[in-house]
Formats: C-alpha cells, sequence, structure tokens
C-alpha cells in the first residue's frame, strides 16, 4: 500500500527514536489521565459533551497547523483512507464516551474498566507463563478497582465499558496506523483527529458554545485538548512503532494506577485499602511482565 506520508517531516523520527518507548509510553499513561481530570473541573461550567468536543477540536486545530494532515485524507488509497476514518470515529466516540463516564464515577474506576478490553489484546500474544502471571495479577488488580465502585451508577458502568470497547478498537487501529514510525504515524493520527472534530461536530458545538464568551474557560478547555489528545496520543504513536501490540497492552495495565494516583491528587478522590490493593497489583503485573521483542 503506498504511503503519502510527506517526506520532509520524517526528520521528526530520528530524534524521536533516541529516547526508549516505555519512556513515551510513561510520558503518555501521565497525560491519559492528568488532562481528563482538569476536564472534570470544568464540568461545572460547560456541558459534559461540549468539553469533550472542545478537546477533540482543540487538538485537531493544532494537528492541521503543525501537521497539515488534511493531505492525507485527499491523497491516501482507499483502504488507508478507510482505516483513518475509522479511527476518527472511534476517537471522537471515546472520548465523549469517557467523559460522560468520568460525569458519573471516579477516575480510577473508569481507568480500571478502559483496561479491561486492552487485557484481551495483552491474552491474545503471550508467549510465556510470566507472561501469562503478569496478565492473571493485572486482572485481579483491575477486578479489586472495578468492584469498589460497581454498584449505583448503572448508566456509569454502561459509558465506561463502552470507552473500554472504543479503547481496543484505539489500540488496534492505532498500531496500524504506527506501523512505518513515528512522523508516519502521527501526521495519520492528525488526519483521524480532523475527522473525529467533524464527527462529533453535531453533538458537541452547541454546547461548547457557550465557552467561546468566556476566554478563560476557552483557554482552560484548549489546554485539556493538548493534554489529552495531542501529548498522550502523539507519545502513543511513538511507542506503538516499537513495542509489539501484546507488549503495549500489558503495560497498558499501568493506566488503572496512573488515574487512581491522579485521582488523588488533582480530584481529591481518596481511595479505599481494596482500590490501593487493585492498584498495587496492577504495578506488580507491570513489573513482571517481559517484553516481547520489539517490531
Amino acid at each position: 500500500m503506498t504511503d503519502v506520508s510527506i517526506d520532509r517531516h520524517a526528520t521528526l523520527t530520528a530524534p524521536a527514536t533516541k529516547l526508549p518507548p516505555h519512556a513515551y509510553f510513561l510520558t503518555s499513561a501521565v497525560f491519559h489521565y492528568l488532562g481528563p481530570a482538569f476536564a472534570v473541573l470544568l464540568f461545572t461550567h460547560i456541558p459534559v459533551v461540549g468539553v469533550a468536543w472542545l478537546r477533540i477540536a482543540s487538538a485537531g486545530l493544532i494537528f492541521a497547523i503543525w501537521r497539515r494532515p488534511w493531505r492525507l485524507l485527499i491523497q491516501s488509497p482507499a483502504s488507508q483512507r478507510s482505516e483513518l476514518i475509522a479511527l476518527g470515529v472511534v476517537l471522537g466516540a471515546m472520548n465523549t464516551s469517557f467523559y460522560l463516564a468520568l460525569d458519573r464515577l471516579p477516575l480510577g474506576t473508569v481507568g480500571a474498566i478502559e483496561f479491561l478490553g486492552p487485557i484481551v489484546l495483552a491474552g491474545i500474544g503471550l508467549r510465556s507463563r510470566r507472561n501469562a502471571a503478569a496478565l492473571a495479577l493485572a486482572v485481579v488488580g483491575v477486578v479489586l478497582l472495578t468492584d469498589a465502585h460497581i454498584g449505583g451508577e448503572p448508566l456509569g458502568i454502561a459509558l465506561a465499558c463502552a470507552n473500554c470497547l472504543l479503547f481496543t478498537l484505539y489500540i488496534i487501529l492505532g498500531h496500524r496506523l504506527a506501523r512505518d514510525g513515528g512522523a508516519a504515524g502521527i501526521d495519520r493520527l492528525g488526519a483521524a483527529m480532523l475527522v473525529a472534530t467533524l464527527v462529533m461536530l453535531p453533538v458537541g458545538v452547541s454546547d461548547a458554545a457557550g465557552a467561546v464568551a468566556h476566554p478563560i474557560l476557552l483557554i482552560a478547555a484548549i489546554g485539556v485538548g493538548v493534554c489529552s489528545s495531542v501529548i498522550p496520543y502523539v507519545c502513543d504513536q511513538l511507542a506503538m512503532a516499537r513495542l509489539s501490540r501484546p507488549t503495549f497492552s500489558v503495560m497498558l495495565a499501568l493506566l488503572p494506577a496512573m488515574a487512581a494516583v491522579i485521582g488523588i491528587v488533582v480530584l481529591r478522590q481518596i481511595p479505599a485499602w481494596v482500590e490501593v490493593a487493585g492498584v498495587s497489583l496492577v504495578i506488580g503485573a507491570v513489573a513482571l511482565h517481559h517484553p516481547d521483542r520489539a517490531r
């Protein structure tokens, strides 16, 4: 399949590979929940769907200025264009369902449920008893984290499960787009983010309109977009390009732990002892997991 990524942007790849892929993953893990934690603070001023759309739209604008990815949508072969559109739809729906779930459940709980899909991807690629034990530890940890808040919010749980499914699709499609390295993957990510902006425009723009009259809120929402959809997704592409999908999926076990920590620091969501136990098991699973050879 022909790749139409712009050659002059390939210079991004060389310096990017000087850092280990795990460094990009850890950066992504921090910002994956730091941005949404700040977004929760905006829910009292802007409707939830409006915050989600502002996140997507601000990221799409930044990618448009930085990478000019619309050329990929125009010039790509039909098969690649279909992947870009599919990822855009997934990103739009994933971010919206994620924020709607956050409006009803603690950040740590949503983060735990979000991992249940990727853990299946990790299981598909297992090649050793050590990795199987790591996966079992992660499952127990996620179950403990989930059980701590599973009752009382059926709609929130349903939205979190929908986000889990969409997050799994994001990993699968994201690895396909990252197959040629960092620069090409980031260009494709930018194109997908433009698609996501357009897909969610009909449902999000009216709720986001009120922020236009309040510059401070608008700036804060743009900051959420940078922290939530630019920094972590770019780091994901740089990590995915050099880590196998099973390795990347098991490392995602760190995300529920990161969500719980950020929930404590930013949102003052203090976990119970069972949540602390779940976080500890998840961290132990990440430490035990033996990575497959990078692609």
